[in-house]
């Protein structure tokens, strides 16, 4: 037990001089990442994100996965085939050694979807402690998008631009007028913390928010996709594009491969395309059927399952094969 000990302590106190298989460590750099780090990317009207620091690289997730199996690989292509794997078999823990720290100037009511990714490190801008922002934001005409019918949360289609500058118009006065109150019950003395109750949701908010990357492509993938609100999908775009491919491009470029532009086969789909694929036709209906997919007749029913398995087939250049 004491020679164990004693090899333990040995392993943990020797230097890089003592043992020359020891790495020499330098904090990794990003140069692409270093050149934009503080400057904003503009979101929106007058929203905002920038990096105000970060911590690890593509190569710090290799050094990160290498530690399970000692040495390893050494090479830049092994470390780009690496990543790739890790990314392709939902090896998530290398990636939670790279973290980064974002300044961001967003909407209340879009901040609300975001905070809802709680592992990440958050201060926000305090209306109890300082003046609320005076920006809000707006919009044109030609962007109040209609009630999806089939996604109670989501939206589909525009209104017309003659109910669009009414809209507009409406906004402008109401986002005016609760500002002018909001002012007026601070130059009265009301307290900071009473006199924002009545500010729209649509008033810019400021943060502070450091995420891990693993955590933070988990917000992209979901912000990022097409189904998101189009504002908060607006700010993931821009800090997957603009800066997490800066920062991490062998990981952006397999986050991409192995995430964004994937699908994913359910066992119910994998069914139905094994039917498929066999030209059992009669089999396909049986399945859709008993999926609820399809009714008695074979008909096609409003299922939104079916509807997502069909999205998946056009992407493949297959039809429905109901």
């Amino acid at each position: 037990m004491t020679d164990i000990k004693e090899e333990i302590n040995k392993e943990y106190t020797e230097t890089p001089e003592q043992n020359p298989e020891m790495e020499s460590l330098e904090r990794p750099k990003v140069q692409p990442l270093d050149e934009v780090l503080g400057k904003p990317f503009k979101v929106l009207d007058d929203g905002f994100i920038r990096v105000i620091d970060y911590m690890g690289s593509d190569e710090s997730i290799v050094q990160a996965a290498r530690v399970s199996y000692g040495k390893g690989t050494k090479k830049v292509h092994e470390d780009r085939g690496l990543i790739r794997y890790l990314m392709r078999h939902h090896h998530t823990t290398p990636f939670e050694m790279c973290e980064i720290k974002f300044h961001v100037r967003v909407p209340m009511d879009c901040w609300r979807q975001w905070i809802r990714h709680r592992t990440a490190n958050v201060n926000e801008y305090s209306t109890r402690y300082s003046v609320a922002i005076d920006s809000a934001q707006t919009t044109t005409e030609d962007e109040w998008r209609l009630q999806s019918a089939g996604n109670r949360q989501g939206s589909a289609g525009f209104a017309e631009n003659a109910k669009g500058k009414t809209l507009t118009e409406k906004e402008r006065y109401l986002q005016s007028l609760a500002r002018e109150i909001y002012d007026e019950r601070l130059k009265m003395g009301i307290a900071r913390e009473q006199a924002r109750k009545d500010l729209p949701l649509s008033t810019y908010t400021e943060a502070y928010w450091k995420v891990d990357l693993h955590n933070l492509l988990h917000f992209l993938y979901l912000r990022m996709d097409s189904h998101a609100q189009y504002e908060i999908r607006r700010y993931a775009e821009t800090i997957g594009h603009e800066i997490v491919a800066k920062w991490c491009p062998n990981v952006w470029e397999a986050f991409m491969d192995y995430r964004i532009n994937s699908s994913h086969f359910t066992r119910l789909e994998m069914e139905v395309l094994t039917a498929m694929t066999q030209g059992d036709k009669q089999k396909v209906i049986e399945l859709g059927k008993s999926f609820n997919w399809l009714n008695d007749k074979g008909e096609a029913k409003k299922n939104r399952e079916r509807i997502e398995f069909e999205d998946k087939l056009a992407t493949l250049g297959l039809k429905a094969p109901w």
